[in-house]
């Protein structure tokens, strides 16, 4: 099952920035518009594990860009790379540049997010629409949720009692779900990738993650913000500070719905984004 699920969560890769990166591609033959996912900073995270239900819809009207952020998925981690904003905003530069696309839509997924809202900050030429979903981005005390998500240590029981917190429904949680995740976050390299990039105090590894207010408020991008309202790892409050601070933005909130958006309302979300990025 784990070899399965590893063949699916690697895709092609790419030397960005001189990192060799694991990037699903879906190329689409006739339409020119693209778009960047990136993907949450859970245990064992993948772009294909966050986007797996997301991408064939967004691939049948638009290329598709999914990479393992560095540090994170089947992306090379480099012995000496520093893991913070800066860097792994280069890194998403770095991906778009290697594969010669001049502007993206860009949708980020909490710690994507974050990501996100940097590229449109800093690179606001690269980025034509953005969506954020369940996004880190402005500052807020860390929840118990978050807390204990980046503080996770490998175990079943850990992986199952972490994901209480994404999820509404309960039901698309189990043991097998829980063993899966399990594995992909004791890979060689993953769990001591994990441990850099989010060490205790953990407010001071989210608060690393947030943008200045002034900064964010100067952000020009159409933004769509996505959240539910049930989120116990980002809090609401977020994106309804975002959607006071973007100008030109508008938010969404799917009721009976956790961290996983993209997941329980995976037909909603992906039209949703849809109908927004083809404007």
């Amino acid at each position: 099952m784990t070899s399965a699920t590893e063949s699916a969560e690697i895709g092609e890769v790419i030397l960005a920035g001189g990192i060799e990166t694991n990037v699903h591609i879906r190329r689409h033959s006739t339409l020119s518009d693209t778009v960047l996912l990136l993907h949450g900073s859970g245990p064992g995270v993948s772009a294909f594990a966050n986007w797996r239900l997301t991408i064939p819809h967004l691939e049948q009207e638009m290329t598709v860009i999914a990479p393992d952020i560095v540090g994170f998925g089947f992306t090379e981690r480099p012995a000496d790379v520093s893991y913070d904003l800066k860097t792994w905003t280069a890194h998403a530069v770095d991906v778009l540049d290697a594969l010669g696309v001049a502007r993206a839509h860009v949708v980020g997924n909490s710690f994507g997010g974050a990501l996100a809202l940097s590229l449109a900050a800093h690179h606001p030429h690269r980025v034509d629409r953005m969506v954020l979903m369940g996004a880190v981005g402005v500052s807020f005390g860390i929840t118990r949720g978050l807390d204990a998500v980046w503080g996770y240590e490998p175990s079943v029981e850990n992986m199952r009692a972490i994901m209480e917190f994404f999820a509404y429904d309960k039901s698309l949680l189990g043991d097998d779900l829980a063993a899966l995740r399990y594995h992909a976050s004791i890979r060689p390299g993953v769990q001591e990738a994990f441990h850099a990039m989010f060490p205790e105090p953990r407010q001071a590894a989210l608060d690393a993650l947030c943008l200045p207010e002034d900064q964010v408020r100067r952000i020009a991008t159409p933004t769509l913000l996505v959240h539910g309202r049930d989120d116990q790892v980002i809090p609401l409050e977020t994106s309804l500070r975002l959607l006071d601070l973007i100008d030109n933005s508008q938010l969404h909130v799917f009721g009976r719905c956790g961290h996983w958006t993209q997941i329980e309302r995976s037909e909603e979300f992906a039209a949703l984004i849809s109908d927004f990025l083809r404007r």
